[in-house]
């Protein structure tokens, strides 16, 4: 249901979360081992969420990537409307002009299936994430 983007995205995001304040901005290629992203395929990632502003990018020697804000104000959602915006159904995926946007009952459930999805990851933060202790700790071993 979600792409390898969307993986690497919440991958990145959650990594960065769980770094202390005072770690300083990890480099492209730290991220990428930590991640286990591909490097290339992990600027791509970076620079869609710099343009959402959920993170900042700086180049150079002391160069390298934060989150843009604290992770209890940034939302899986957020980072999923960065790489790869969740698509609703709002007309006939058919085209039926006669359905328009009523839409049959079969794509009203998937849109309504969408929803859930949807409003479960605008209400789940990168905070919560790291904070859940039911399972397995994001990201580490």
């Amino acid at each position: 249901m979600f792409s390898q983007t969307m993986e690497y995205a919440l991958r990145v995001m959650v990594h960065l979360a769980s770094l202390p304040r005072d770690a300083g901005a990890p480099t492209i290629a730290q991220i990428a081992v930590a991640t286990q992203t591909p490097k290339g395929y992990l600027a791509k990632v970076l620079r869609n969420l710099g343009r959402a502003k959920l993170v900042i990018s700086q180049r150079g020697v002391y160069g390298g990537t934060t989150l843009a804000r604290p992770a209890d104000q940034i939302s899986v959602y957020d980072v999923a409307e960065a790489v790869d915006p969740i698509e609703r159904i709002l007309t006939c995926p058919l085209g039926f002009k006669s359905h328009g946007t009523n839409l049959c009952p079969m794509h009203r459930r998937l849109d309504d299936a969408i929803a859930t999805v949807e409003k479960a990851l605008r209400d789940s933060t990168l905070a919560e994430l790291l904070a859940d202790r039911t399972g397995s700790t994001p990201m580490r071993e």
